[in-house]
């Protein structure tokens, strides 16, 4: 037998449903290999689909997809979900170009039901597919609806809300809780799986609706006793369960289980369904607790899960196991990590927030070195915030570091917990722009929109390295809110020269000219010689300075100002500066409706407006992965491609 027969006679059409408990065995190893060889060339989530190998295989090997349906958390799981339905010879091309997405697609597949790529959000909707089953009239024997969610997902608000409405709504919801931190305890947890087991048997079940419906209707006492009974089930699945929270909100409960030992979690998982479909469904949602580990079956990723959660591709040696070399210019997420460590040794006041995302976000120097002023907020983004202006409304200057993509589940937070106060939080926007391999789910390109209309907000970028310490120290004297974003990419290494205009102190509003430019200072000011000038948000940087090359050797001059300040801009001045120009053009690294492109149009007009203004950014669309050059491409903001529309406008 190959590697990878069973995969191989599950894509041709074999069901999971068939297989022996030895054969599940042997494919949740070819699973592992597939799974690690792929991340290991593409890059993606490797430690999260490790932990679920035996998980998914289990739900596969009970439920019948796409009739049945689940929903993964956040998606970042899913790899043996999709290598399970059609799309093992495709895999290869996982996180790639027109490849496999690395998050659930509803255009790759009729199983999987919804787009997810953000935390916490399983439970809202599973429970709204199965409600929409219910008002359409389909019997609740039609299918099984199941969410997996995971216990750091539970740190996020919005699954404490889904949790709340399906104690409401009682209907026979599967949730499935991924428990990869929390140990078992041999003793105890052996006697709670049996006896949660036990609950979920149908004789139990039906004894227990007959009881409980002979005790009701008892004279006088009937009610008494109900209550009684209850709160003394209660307390003995308090003694036995880890955690009765579950219990408490009127859930049934299972586990806690081993999450890779495959007879288990097919036998628990054949209950539950046999007891939440057929013509007596329970009236109360299930909770399955599953134990698992991340990164199972790979050494590095099991004594490091952290690192390999999300990792780029990585290099094998002989045992499998060496990452690739670090690369030799310096990420952004880096570069701030560094900058806001020095920064707080000099300034007590300064503390550090992030929303799960310790290392994402560059924030591990930090705690080390100032772990009483380093705040793990779990997956709760605007809890994250509102507790940033607390902090600020109290004297200290905290600085919240959040993906681009989650701060937009923050929107409120910032806007009326921090801006209308005027607190001073300043937001950390990694991941701004493009990127890569994550898809639509993951791309930063709102945050300027999103935030650039809030009154009394600073919104920065940095183009070289220099800057982003001058802006961090900048902003942390400031009394408002201010955001400094970067994308998921190396700094530039510029010049000498290059580096000495990029280094020079901020100037509110303003920007510094990068090539060629006006001397605003001369008694009369002076006139550029090129007749076009390119605007662009720090993250453009190489390709303004491509496009300005590609310019030149069609014998048109271009000079380059970066920006610095996307909000608020000095208006005066910049109106003064687009009007020296027969074309300027901006170029910015977000959406078009609502952006700095929209505003600049506008400052333009009410100047001169003789001067062509041309807008280059990243439209109205969503983008699927792609690597950060690609994607640019295919926005129309790579070098080329806006040196090309210049040429146009200029006749050359």
């Amino acid at each position: 037998m190959g590697k990878c027969a069973l995969l191989t006679q599950i894509e041709d059409g074999r069901p999971v449903s068939s297989l022996t408990l030895a054969e599940l065995t042997s494919l949740c190893a070819e699973l592992r290999h597939v799974i690690i060889e792929t991340v290991g060339r593409n890059g993606g989530h490797l430690s999260p689909n490790l932990g679920v190998v035996e998980l998914t295989a289990a739900l596969h090997a009970v439920f019948h997809l796409p009739d049945d349906k689940i929903v993964w958390d956040v998606g970042h799981q899913c790899y043996a979900h999709k290598l399970l339905t059609g799309r093992y010879t495709a895999f290869s091309s996982l996180r790639q170009q027109g490849g496999i997405a690395g998050f659930p697609r509803t255009s790759e597949s009729p199983c999987d039901v919804f787009n997810t790529g953000h935390a916490s959000t399983s439970i809202s909707v599973a429970l709204g597919l199965l409600a929409g089953e219910h008002l359409a009239g389909n019997s609740a024997a039609a299918c099984s609806v199941v969410a997996v969610i995971g216990d750091g997902a539970l740190t996020g608000g919005l699954a404490y809300e889904a949790l709340s409405c399906a104690a409401h709504l009682a209907l026979p919801l599967i949730i499935i809780l991924n428990d990869n931190r929390m140990s078992i305890s041999p003793n105890v947890g052996g006697l709670s799986r049996h006896l949660s087991r036990l609950s979920m048997r149908p004789k139990y079940q039906t004894f227990r609706t007959a009881f409980d419906s002979m005790t009701l209707k008892i004279p006088l006492a009937g009610k008494a006793l109900f209550n009684i009974v209850q709160r003394l089930k209660r307390a003995v699945k308090a003694v036995f369960y880890q955690d009765n929270f579950f219990v408490e909100l009127g859930f049934e409960y299972v586990g806690p289980i081993d999450g890779h030992n495959l007879k288990q979690l097919t036998g628990a998982f054949a209950d539950v369904k046999a007891r939440t479909t057929g013509p007596r469904p329970l009236a109360s949602p299930v909770v399955v607790h599953v134990i698992t580990q991340k990164g199972r079956g790979y050494a590095p990723a099991e004594d490091d899960p952290g690192r390999f959660h999300s990792t780029a591709s990585f290099l094998h040696t002989a045992d499998d196991t060496a990452p690739a070399a670090e690369p030799a210019a310096m990420p952004w997420t880096r570069i701030f990590g560094t900058a806001l460590a020095e920064a707080a040794r000099e300034d007590s006041r300064i503390c550090a927030i992030t929303a799960a995302m310790e290392r994402g976000t560059g924030l591990s120097l930090f705690k080390k070195e100032f772990p009483g002023r380093f705040f793990d907020a779990g997956i709760a983004e605007a809890h994250a915030v509102t507790f940033s202006a607390a902090l600020a409304a109290r004297g200290l200057r905290p600085v919240t570091a959040i993906y681009s993509t989650f701060i937009q589940r923050a929107i409120d937070s910032v806007i009326h917990d921090t801006a209308i106060a005027s607190l001073p939080v300043v937001f950390a926007l990694d991941r701004a722009g493009f990127v890569g391999g994550d898809g639509e789910t993951h791309q930063g390109l709102f945050d300027i929109a999103l935030l650039r209309t809030v009154p009394g907000i600073t919104i920065m970028e940095p183009a070289v390295a220099a800057e982003l310490p001058l802006m961090l120290h900048w902003a942390l004297a400031q009394n408002h809110p201010c955001v400094i974003r970067y994308p998921k990419a190396e700094a530039p290494k510029p010049d000498t020269a290059l580096s000495a205009r990029l280094s020079v102190p901020l100037t509110p509003g303003r920007g510094v000219f990068v090539k060629g430019g006006i001397d605003f200072s001369a008694a009369a000011n002076s006139s550029p010689t090129a007749a076009v000038c390119l605007a662009f948000t720090g993250s453009l940087l190489n390709e303004a300075l491509e496009t300005a090359r590609l310019l030149n050797t069609r014998g048109a001059d271009c000079d380059l100002y970066n920006l610095r300040f996307l909000s608020p801009l000095d208006e005066t001045f910049f109106t003064a500066l687009v009007s020296r120009y027969r074309v300027f053009a901006l170029a910015e690294e977000g959406v078009g409706p609502g952006g700095l492109g929209e505003y600049a149009a506008r400052l333009a007009a009410d100047g001169t407006g003789r001067t062509t203004v041309v807008l280059f950014n990243a439209g109205a669309a969503f983008y699927t992965q792609g690597s950060r050059a690609e994607l640019l491409r295919r926005a129309g903001l790579d070098g080329a491609s806006i040196a090309r529309r210049l040429s146009d406008i200029l006749e050359l």
